[in-house]
C-alpha cells in the first residue's frame, strides 16, 4: 500500500530527507504544522523574507481596517482562506479536508486590527511584528488558524519549492502541469493572482512539499494558551515600573476572591475566571501582548529546537513505526481480511487492533517510551491511517446532526456501523458509554457501533471494570478495552 508521498512518487525516503521535506502521509493529514515564528527565527535569508512578506501584508490588511468598515466581498477575498489541503499537514483524521479560514476568523481579525491592534508593524517592544499576535485575543484562533493563514501567504514559495523537486527527482509521468490559484497577492491591484506550476500529481490533485524546518506540533510557538499559562512572568518582564504596577493591580483586581454564600469564607476564582481576568487585563494594557510576544523571542533557539524534536517524533511514530506495523498486521493477523457486514467489519478491525497492541507489541506504538499519546484524536489517526485498504467505505468524523462520530463504516446505503474511541481518562467517559453511542446511532440511522477505550494504566483498567460492570455491559462483544499499559508487558522470554 502506497501511504506515504515519497512511495507514490517512486522516490526514497532518504531522496526527500536530504531535500529538506516533510514525507507526509496520502492517506490522512499528519498533526503537524507550520510555524510563522520558525521563519522569522530561522537564519536562511529566504525564510526571514517570507516572514517579512506575512508582515507586509498584514500591514496592508491594517490600513484598510483603519478607515472602516469593509464590504463583505472584500474581507472574503483578503482575509478567508480555504486550508492548503495539497500540503496534506493538520489534523484531519482520514483524508485532507481542512475547514481552513472561515467568517469567525476573518471578522475578528478585521476586527482586532482596527482596533486593539492598531499598531500592528510598529511596534516599540518586540524586535518586529508576529502574526501569531492576532491571535492571542482569539480563543478559536489556535495553530491551525494561523498555520493555514501561513501557508496561504507562502504558497508561492512552497509551489517554487516543490516544482524544483519535482524536475530533479520525480518520473514525468507522476507530474502534470496545474494552475494554482492564489499563489501571489497584487499590491498595485490588490487581488490575488494564480500561477502554473509543473508538481506532482496525486488523484486528479496537485500536492505540496513543505520543508522540515518550518514544522512543528502541538502548538505554535507564540500562543494564547501558552500566554495565558505564563501570564505571571509577563509583569516581570516589563522595565516601565509604572506601567508593571498597574498591570499587577488591575489583574488583582480582576481576581479578587469571589463571595460563596455556602462557605464561610470567600472561594478562589476559578480557570475560566481567571482567564477572563487576564484577558480584561490584556484588552486594558495591550503592551502586555508585545512583552510575552519579546520573552518568546528572546528563547527563539529553544523554539527551533522543540519543534526539531517534536516533528522527529511525528516522523518516527507515523511514518516509520506505521510502516512496521501495517507489514506485521498484514503478515501475522487477519487485519485485512473483508468480513460480511460493516458491523462485522468494524469489531473484527478492533478486536485485531486488541490483539497486536495486548499481544504483538503494537502498545509500544501507541504508549511510547512508557508514555500515552496526550489526546484520543493521535490514537484514531494512527487507527484511521492503518484502516487504509479496507473495501468498505470508512469515514473519519462523520457529523449526521448530533456531533461529530470518530469512524463510520459502511458498505452500500443502508449497511453502516459506528466506531468510537475513548481513552479510559477521559472524564466523562462513563456518559458517553450511557449516551453518546445510542445518540450517533439514532443520527446515522444503524443500530449497529463499536466502543474502543484504551488503558494506559492498572488503575484505569479498574476503572473502566467498574463503569461498564455498573452499566450493565459486561459480556458486551461491541466494548472493546485495549489494555496499552507498558508495566505488565515482558518479553517473551521473560514471560
Amino acid at each position: 500500500m502506497e501511504l506515504y508521498l515519497s512511495e507514490h512518487l517512486g522516490v526514497e525516503p532518504n531522496v526527500l530527507r536530504e531535500y529538506g521535506a516533510f514525507d507526509t502521509s496520502v492517506i490522512s493529514d499528519l498533526p503537524v504544522f507550520i510555524d510563522p515564528f520558525l521563519l522569522f527565527n530561522s537564519e536562511k535569508p529566504e525564510y526571514q523574507e517570507l516572514h517579512e512578506g506575512i508582515l507586509a501584508y498584514l500591514r496592508f490588511l491594517r490600513d484598510k481596517a483603519a478607515p472602516g468598515d469593509l464590504p463583505k466581498g472584500l474581507i472574503n477575498n483578503w482575509y478567508r482562506f480555504k486550508e492548503v489541503k495539497q500540503t496534506w499537514l493538520g489534523f484531519t483524521v482520514i483524508g485532507n479536508e481542512g475547514r481552513g479560514l472561515g467568517r469567525d476568523f476573518a471578522n475578528a481579525l478585521h476586527d482586532s486590527l482596527g482596533s486593539i491592534l492598531s499598531n500592528f508593524g510598529s511596534e516599540d517592544v518586540p524586535s518586529t511584528s508576529h502574526l501569531e499576535k492576532v491571535g492571542l485575543l482569539q480563543p478559536n484562533t489556535g495553530r491551525d488558524s494561523i498555520s493555514d493563514f501561513t501557508t496561504n501567504l507562502i504558497k508561492e514559495y512552497l509551489c517554487d519549492y516543490t516544482e524544483q523537486f519535482a524536475k530533479s527527482h520525480v518520473a514525468d509521468s507522476k507530474c502534470s502541469i496545474f494552475r494554482v490559484p492564489r499563489v501571489c497577492f497584487n499590491y498595485e491591484t490588490e487581488s490575488w493572482q494564480e500561477k502554473s506550476y509543473y508538481l506532482p500529481a496525486l488523484w486528479g490533485d496537485f500536492v505540496l512539499l513543505t520543508p522540515i524546518d518550518m514544522l512543528t506540533r502541538d502548538d505554535t510557538w507564540i500562543s494564547r494558551d501558552d500566554m495565558f499559562k505564563r501570564f505571571a512572568e509577563i509583569p516581570l518582564a516589563m522595565p516601565n515600573e509604572e506601567l508593571r504596577d498597574q498591570v499587577s493591580n488591575y489583574l488583582a483586581q480582576a481576581l479578587r476572591p469571589v463571595e460563596d454564600p455556602r462557605r464561610k469564607r470567600p472561594r478562589p476564582p476559578t480557570a475560566k475566571e481567571r482567564n477572563a481576568a487576564i484577558e480584561a487585563t490584556i484588552r486594558r494594557f495591550p503592551e502586555v501582548l508585545d512583552y510575552y510576544i519579546k520573552l518568546q523571542e528572546d528563547a527563539g533557539d529553544q523554539a527551533t529546537e522543540t519543534s526539531r524534536q517534536k516533528v522527529e517524533d511525528t516522523l518516527k511514530v507515523f511514518v516509520q513505526h506505521l510502516h512496521a506495523v501495517i507489514n506485521d498486521l498484514e503478515a501475522r493477523t487477519d487485519f485485512y481480511h473483508r468480513s460480511w457486514s460493516s458491523y462485522d467489519e468494524a469489531l473484527a478491525r478492533a478486536k485485531a487492533f486488541k490483539h497486536y497492541v495486548e499481544h504483538q507489541d503494537g502498545w509500544r506504538v501507541i504508549n511510547r517510551k512508557g508514555q500515552p499519546f496526550a489526546k484520543e484524536a493521535e490514537v484514531q489517526l494512527f487507527f484511521g491511517i492503518i484502516w487504509f485498504g479496507s473495501a468498505f467505505d470508512v469515514n473519519r468524523e462523520a457529523n449526521n446532526g448530533r456531533g461529530p462520530v470518530d469512524f463510520k463504516v459502511s458498505i452500500g446505503a443502508k449497511d453502516k456501523a459506528l466506531i468510537e474511541f475513548k481513552l479510559a481518562s477521559n472524564t466523562k467517559l462513563k456518559r458517553n458509554l450511557e449516551r453518546q453511542a445510542a445518540i450517533y446511532e439514532e443520527a446515522n440511522q444503524t443500530s449497529s457501533s463499536v466502543k474502543v477505550i484504551i488503558c494506559y494504566t492498572e488503575f484505569e483498567q479498574f476503572k473502566v471494570a467498574e463503569i461498564v460492570k455498573e452499566l450493565g455491559l459486561e459480556g458486551h462483544e461491541d466494548i472493546i478495552v485495549i489494555d496499552a499499559r507498558s508495566d505488565n508487558k515482558p518479553s517473551g522470554s521473560v514471560a
